[in-house]
């Protein structure tokens, strides 16, 4: 028995179901759907591994009894980048496809307009990819769920790595839409607390996925800073790495990059990957054999022949997160899967116990952060890298409670 295999059966005792419910499983029994929206053509680098591990987590979840006695099963629908399209994606599954909760969403626009629409309605949604803390804060409401690290956890990861340097003058560069705009002002707020005296010399604001990157780094180049903030991620990062590196914009400079060592993005720039740069990202290659993200890693290859990817964990996650949610609900009804996402705990995960916080609906899954090298292979990757809690990281409960709407 594998340790992944052991981890499910584990995760399936620890959610209530009795050995009747995990091995009686009734072919003939209607499979619970869930309704899944992702942008998976735009985004294919990081949609489809996640797409991929929320297959994994199905097939063992289904293999070990299913959930309630019956089949799982997750309806996937392509919201073309676009919030109106999703939104009526969401209706469609909800009304005529019969699925029970929705997930997914890579952009926060698209992800903060489903949030809206399930507030409205009353339909469970968890957010697993969106990192707008918007979501969860200044837009939560009861009925949104959101899985990935939080912006603010992330940024302040950084920004602590950033305040222990001798640099005072920082540019950013972000993508201009709601995650972007998020990244830096998370950065800007914790490390100006950390250190007061860091001054914001360059601010620029590609439009995500059509950045000019050669006129980006000479204007960042013109501002003369000590270090950079990076926000970019997908083609934009290839671009402004292949542009900053040409016309020297990194050289002597600190950098920080914010999802810059996600495989996804990062495994595509090869032998032109930075060196040195203070970033997340998710390390796979250096899980120990034996351990749960080393099982899972290795379940992830056999079942689909190449190596996981960031999406691939919180695909992984985001099926895991659904089955406990409506085990511990006993039912697929709303307000019973919407109670129980509410401190919903989940243990034996590749990285760890999980936990969604009442307080604001925000799941506890920390941040895997290091600096960027090449190989011997001369592929990027992360080293002295370390996993953090975002506890540490995050504002106060009574902060938390002042931004969120009243309920």
């Amino acid at each position: 028995m594998t340790l992944l295999r052991r981890t499910v059966l584990a995760f399936a005792a620890a959610t209530a179901l009795t050995p009747a419910t995990v091995f009686a499983q009734d072919a003939g029994k209607a499979p619970i759907l869930i309704g899944e929206i992702n942008h998976f053509k735009r985004m294919a680098a990081f949609a489809e591994p996640y797409r991929k591990g929320i297959e994994l987590a199905v097939s063992e979840i289904n293999e070990a009894g299913g959930v309630l006695g019956r089949p799982l099963e997750f309806i996937f629908r392509d919201d073309q980048g676009d919030p109106a399209e999703a939104v009526r994606i969401a209706e469609e599954l909800m009304t005529r496809d019969g699925a029970v909760m929705l997930t997914g969403t890579i952009l926060s626009n698209v992800g903060l307009a489903i949030s809206s629409f399930a507030a409205e309605k009353h339909y469970v949604y968890l957010a697993s990819e969106p990192l707008a803390d918007t979501l969860v804060w200044g837009s939560g409401n009861p009925y949104t769920f959101r899985l990935r690290t939080s912006t603010w956890v992330q940024a302040a990861m950084l920004a602590e790595k950033a305040a222990t340097t001798d640099a005072i003058r920082y540019a950013t560069i972000a993508p201009n839409y709601a995650y972007g705009t998020e990244a830096v002002e998370a950065f800007k707020a914790n490390l100006k607390r950390l250190k007061p005296e860091v001054e914001f010399v360059a601010e620029q604001w590609p439009p995500l996925f059509n950045i000019d990157a050669g006129a980006e780094a000479q204007a960042l180049e013109r501002a003369k800073p000590d270090a950079i903030y990076n926000v970019t991620f997908g083609t934009d990062l290839a671009k402004l790495v292949r542009q900053g590196t040409d016309r020297g914009l990194f050289d002597g400079r600190d950098v920080y990059g914010l999802l810059t060592g996600e495989p996804e993005y990062f495994e595509p720039l090869g032998d032109e990957a930075p060196e040195g740069w203070f970033v997340t990202g998710y390390p796979w290659y250096d899980f120990a054999e034996g351990t749960p993200g080393g099982a899972f890693v290795t379940a992830y290859e056999e079942m689909f022949g190449e190596t996981p990817k960031n999406g691939s964990n919180v695909g992984y996650l985001t099926g895991l997160s659904v089955a406990a949610a409506i085990e511990k609900a006993g039912s697929t009804e709303t307000e019973a899967i919407r109670a129980a996402f509410e401190d919903l705990e989940i243990p034996g995960t590749p990285v760890g116990p999980l936990r969604y916080r009442a307080l604001d609906n925000q799941s506890t899954l920390g941040a895997f952060v290091g600096t960027t090298a090449l190989n011997d292979a001369g592929e990027g990757v992360m080293v002295d890298w370390e996993y953090k809690d975002p506890m540490p990281y995050m504002p106060s409960d009574d902060e938390i409670r002042e931004m969120r709407p009243a309920e």
